[in-house]
C-alpha cells in the first residue's frame, strides 16, 4: 500500500545497483509476486529466485503496469520505458532497502521470535497497546526473509511503535532480519521443536533466535527457557517470568480455571498481583503470560494490564473458505481489518474462479494511523484494482466516504445489525463473498448467516499445507520438468475447485481427472489449465470437446471411436494422451501393439499426441525395483518408436508420487503428483517435515451416557464395557465415510487429547466411544484424523490404504478450507 516515496534513482544508490534510469519514477510499493500487484505505476518488482525464478515473471509484471524492476541480469529484457536495476542478489537488495527505510524512523520497535506463539503474541500486543500507540506490524505471519522486509516497508512517520515477528528455519538467517527490524525491545516466545530439522541441536536454534536481540535494550522471556544461556543474552536488561522460579521478575505461583477463564496470582516487585485470561488452553495461557510480562516491562500498572488482558479476543490468522447459501462461496476473514490484511484477503479472493461475481463485505478500519480521507481513498483504489463487482460497507466511516467508491453494485449500512436485518434483500447468489471486518463489528454473525448449513462433522483442508507439498515435490525436479496434479475423485476427497484454484494459481502445468463430468465441473468453476481425462467415454465426446478436455487413448477401440467423432465434427489435430501398459495391466496399449498404433497414427490428421505415458505398478516398493526398471525400459522403447513415427517430440511421463522421490532418472519431462499433494507418501518418512498432511476430520459429542459393566451398546448388542464407565455418542457414521470396519474397538479417535476406542458397531450416522475416566461433555470436539492422529494410522487399523480413507469421506461432510 502507499508509503513514503523514494525516487527510483535514490533506490538505485541505496541498493548499489547498476543499470540505467529511463524515467525517475516515485516508488512506494514493493512487489515480489507478479500475481499480487496493486498501484503498479509506483511499484518496484524484485525478481527473486526461489522455487521459481522471478525473472520468468518480469514480462507478466510489466503487462500489469510495473515499470521498475530489480533483477540479476537485464540485457535480454526489451520492455520500453522500464527501469532495470541490476544487482547480485535481488533478495539482498530487498532486505537492504527495507533496512534503510527502517533506519529513517525513530519509533520504538518490539521484535518477537520463538518456535511457537510469535504471531499470536504480536496480535495480542497490538490489541493491548493500540489504545495508546499508532502501531505498524507484520500482516498475518509475514515473518520470513521476504515477509519481514515487506512488513518493515510499511513504517511511516505516523507510527510510534512497530511490532515485528521474525521466523527462521536455519542458521545465518536471523542476522539478516535483525538488521532490518532493529528491535529496541525483544520478546522470546515458547521454544519448541518447530524447525529443529534446520539446526544441529535445539541449543543452536536458541542461539540463532537470540541473535534478533543482540542490539536490544530489553529482552522479555520465560526465565526457565534461558537457564544456562544467561551469558548469551546480549540485551542490556531483561524482564523474566516463570511459573516455577521465584527469582523471576514475574513469578506466577497460583493458577485456577474459573468458568472458561484462567486466573493467575503472581509476585511482582514484592507485591501480589492478579490477572484473568479469557482462554484455558495451555498455548494461549503461555502466550498471555508473555503479553502480561511485556506490559509490565513497558511500565503499565498491574491493574491496567489485568483490565486489558481480560478483554483479549481470539486471533484467527487463517482465511476460511466454505460453501455458502445459494451456490455461493464464503471467505471468512473477520478477525480484524487493516490495509495490509485486506490486500492479502483480496488477493485470495482473486484466486477464486468458481464464480464470476466477486463480493466484498467490509467494516470500518480502525487504528490505521491514516486520516480517514486518505485511508478510504486507498481502500477504494484497492477495491477498484481488484475489480470487485459488489461492495457492502458497514460502519459510519465507510458510509461517510461513500462517494470514494465506484463499484457497479454497492450498499452501505451503519452497523452489523442493520445489515443482518436486510441480508436477504441483497440477494446473494452464485458469487464469491469475502467477509472482512474489525473484531468489534462481530462479522462472524454474517458468516454464520451466509454459510451453507451442515451437520457438525467437518473436514478441514489446509491450503497452505497443500502448497507446501506441491513445492516439496517441485524441489525434487530438474528445471523444466512439468507437474501434472491429480484431482480425480473430488481431489482424493479434498475438494474440487477449491484445490484446483490453488493449483492453477501456483502454476502447475496440467490437471488430471478420471471422468469427463469431473473436467466439465472444473471448467465451469473457471479452471483454464489443460485437463487430462483418464477414462473418457464415447457417449460424452461432445462435452469433452466443448469444454476443451484432453482424452487419454488407451485402446484401438477408443482411438477408432474418437477419430470417427472428430472426423464427423470436422475436428483436426485434437490433443490426446496415449497410455502404454508396461506391466500394470489395467489400461493401455501393450508392447506388441505399439507397431500397429504407430501405423494408425502416422497418417492421422484428427489427433495430435500431447503426451505418452505409463503407470508404475510398485514404484514405492524396493522389493519390486527390478520390475520397475523393466517397466521404465519398456516405456522408453515405446515412446521412442511413437516419436519417430510422429516426427515431433511429445511429453513423456511415468512417475507417480512415489516415483518422483524414488526414481528421479525417470522424471522425463513431466511427473504426475497424486496422493503426495495431500500429504501422504510412503516413500517419505513421516518425520520429514517437508511433507504435511492437509486434512483434518473432526466431529462433536452428541451425548454422554453412563454404562454399567456388561451393558450392551449399538446394533446387535455388539459392544460392552468390562467395568462401569461412560460412552460418548458422536456425530459420524458409515454414511459419512467412517467405515463399519472401525467398529468394536478397532478404530480410535482423539478426545481431550486421549486416544479412545469405538464401542460396538458403527451405525449410519453415529458411533460410540469409550470415554471412561475422561471429563467429556456434549459439544466437545472429537478428532478422527489430523496431523497427529494420521490417516496412515487409520488405514492400518482396518488393513487398507490411505487413499480409501480419504476418498470415502462423504460429500455430506462439510469441507472448510483454510489459507494463511
Amino acid at each position: 500500500m502507499p508509503n513514503n516515496s523514494y525516487a527510483i534513482s535514490a533506490i538505485k544508490k541505496i541498493i548499489k545497483a547498476d543499470g540505467n534510469i529511463v524515467e525517475d519514477y516515485a516508488i512506494n510499493a514493493l512487489f515480489t509476486d507478479s500475481r499480487r500487484i496493486n498501484n503498479p505505476s509506483e511499484g518496484l518488482f524484485f525478481a527473486l529466485s526461489g522455487r521459481r525464478n522471478g525473472h520468468e515473471f518480469v514480462a507478466e509484471a510489466y503487462a500489469g503496469g510495473v515499470r521498475n524492476f530489480v533483477v540479476e541480469h537485464g540485457p535480454e529484457f526489451n520492455l520500453p520505458g522500464a527501469n532495470f536495476l541490476i544487482v547480485t542478489d535481488p533478495l539482498v537488495a530487498l532486505q537492504t532497502l527495507a533496512a534503510y527505510h527502517r533506519s529513517c524512523f525513530k519509533l520504538q520497535v518490539i521484535g518477537i521470535t520463538g518456535s511457537n506463539g510469535k504471531t499470536i503474541v504480536k496480535e495480542w500486543l497490538y490489541q493491548l497497546l493500540s489504545a495508546d500507540k499508532n502501531i505498524v506490524r507484520n500482516p498475518k505471519s509475514y515473518n520470513s526473509q521476504i515477509g519481514v522486509p515487506l512488513s518493515v516497508w510499511q513504517i511511516n512517520d505516523r507510527n510510534d511503535l512497530g511490532i515485528f515477528e521474525a521466523g527462521i528455519s536455519t542458521v545465518k538467517e536471523m542476522n539478516k532480519l535483525e538488521a532490518i527490524i532493529k528491535p529496541e525491545i525483544g520478546v522470546l516466545t515458547h521454544m519448541g521443536p518447530a524447525h529443529d530439522e534446520g539446526f544441529e541441536s535445539p541449543g543452536q536454534k536458541l542461539l540463532e533466535k537470540l541473535g534478533l536481540f543482540k542490539n536490544s535494550r530489553l529482552l522479555i522471556h520465560n526465565y526457565d527457557q534461558l537457564i544456562g544461556y544467561e551469558k548469551d543474552i546480549a540485551a542490556k536488561e531483561t524482564f523474566t517470568w516463570s511459573r516455577k522460579f521465584r527469582e523471576a521478575d514475574l513469578y506466577v505461583f497460583s493458577e485456577t480455571v474459573i468458568s472458561k477463564n484462567y486466573y493467575f496470582r503472581a509476585r511482582y516487585q514484592g507485591k501480589e498481583i492478579e490477572c484473568l485470561v479469557p482462554f484455558t488452553d495451555q498455548a494461549s495461557v503461555e502466550n498471555a503470560i508473555t503479553c502480561w510480562a511485556t506490559m509490565l516491562a513497558l511500565g503499565y500498572s498491574p491493574v491496567e494490564a489485568d483490565k486489558r488482558i481480560e478483554r483479549l479476543a481470539p486471533v484467527s490468522m487463517r482465511l476460511e473458505l466454505k460453501n455458502g447459501v445459494n451456490n455461493c462461496s464464503v471467505i471468512d476473514d473477520s478477525y480484524n481489518s487493516d490495509l495490509q490484511s485486506l490486500e492479502i484477503a483480496l488477493n485470495f479472493l482473486s484466486q477464486q474462479n468458481q464464480h464470476q461475481k466477486k463480493t466484498l463485505i467490509l467494516s470500518d478500519i480502525y487504528q490505521s494511523g491514516l486520516q480517514q480521507d486518505v485511508l478510504y481513498k486507498q481502500v477504494a483504489d484497492l477495491i477498484r484494482t481488484k475489480k470487485i463487482d459488489k461492495f457492502v460497507g458497514v460502519g459510519e466511516a465507510l458510509l461517510g466516504h461513500q462517494p470514494y467508491f465506484d463499484v457497479a453494485e454497492q450498499h452501505f449500512y451503519t452497523d452489523t445489525t442493520t445489515l443482518l436485518q436486510q441480508l436477504k434483500a441483497l440477494n446473494f447468489k452464485d458469487e464469491t463473498i469475502l467477509i472482512k471486518g474489525s473484531r468489534s463489528f462481530e462479522f462472524e454473525q454474517i458468516s454464520r448467516a451466509l454459510a451453507q448449513k451442515a451437520h457438525e462433522t467437518v473436514m478441514e483442508i489446509n491450503l497452505n499445507s497443500l502448497l507446501n507439498n506441491l513445492n516439496f515435490y517441485k524441489s525434487k525436479l530438474k528445471p523444466g520438468v512439468k507437474v501434472m496434479a491429480m484431482v480425480k475423485a473430488f481431489s482424493y476427497g479434498s475438494g474440487t475447485f477449491e484445490v484446483a484454484n490453488m493449483l492453477q494459481y501456483n502454476k502447475v502445468d496440467y490437471l488430471a481427472v478420471a471422468y469427463i463430468d469431473e473436467g466439465v465441473a472444473l471448467r465451469q468453476a473457471g479452471i483454464i489449465l489443460p485437463i487430462k481425462v483418464l477414462n473418457p467415454e464415447a457417449s460424452a465426446f461432445d462435452k469433452l470437446t466443448e469444454y476443451k478436455l484432453e482424452p487419454v487413448i488407451y485402446s484401438f477401440g477408443l482411438l477408432d471411436d474418437f477419430v470417427g467423432y472428430a472426423s464427423a465434427q470436422g475436428i483436426v489435430g485434437y490433443p490426446v494422451h496415449l497410455k502404454i501398459d508396461t506391466g500394470m495391466h489395467r489400461l493401455g496399449f501393450e508392447n506388441y501393439e505399439i507397431e500397429t498404433l504407430c501405423d494408425m497414427l502416422e497418417a492421422n490428421r484428427y489427433v495430435r499426441v500431447q503426451s505418452v505415458f505409463s503407470h508404475l505398478a510398485a514404484s514405492e516398493a524396493p522389493e519390486h525395483d527390478e520390475f520397475t526398471k523393466k517397466q521404465i525400459k519398456r516405456f522408453e522403447k515405446a515412446f521412442k518408436e511413437i516419436e519417430r513415427t510422429l516426427g515431433y517430440k511429445v511429453i513423456k511421463h511415468i512417475c507417480n508420487t512415489a516415483g518422483i522421490i524414488r526414481w528421479p532418472s525417470a522424471h522425463y519431462n513431466m511427473v504426475r503428483l497424486g496422493i503426495g499433494l495431500y500429504g501422504i507418501d510412503s516413500s517419505v518418512p513421516a518425520s520429514d517435515a517437508g511433507l504435511q498432511p492437509i486434512a483434518s476430520l473432526k466431529t462433536s459429542v452428541a451425548q454422554v451416557k453412563k454404562i454399567g459393566a456388561g451393558d450392551t451398546v449399538s446394533y446387535g448388542r455388539s459392544g460392552s464395557l468390562l467395568k462401569d464407565g461412560k460412552i460418548a455418542t458422536i456425530r459420524i457414521g458409515y454414511a459419512d465415510g467412517y467405515l463399519r470396519a472401525f467398529g468394536k474397538g478397532v478404530g480410535k479417535m482423539l478426545v481431550k487429547g486421549t486416544l479412545v476406542p469405538t464401542v460396538g458397531n458403527i451405525t449410519m450416522d453415529m458411533c460410540m466411544l469409550d470415554v471412561s475416566g475422561l471429563d467429556v461433555r456434549e459439544g466437545d470436539e472429537v478428532i478422527i484424523f489430523d496431523e497427529h492422529q494420521r490417516i496412515e494410522e487409520l488405514a492400518k487399523q482396518i488393513g487398507t490404504i490411505p487413499y480409501e480413507i480419504l476418498t470415502n469421506i462423504s460429500q455430506r461432510v462439510k469441507r472448510v478450507y483454510f489459507y494463511e
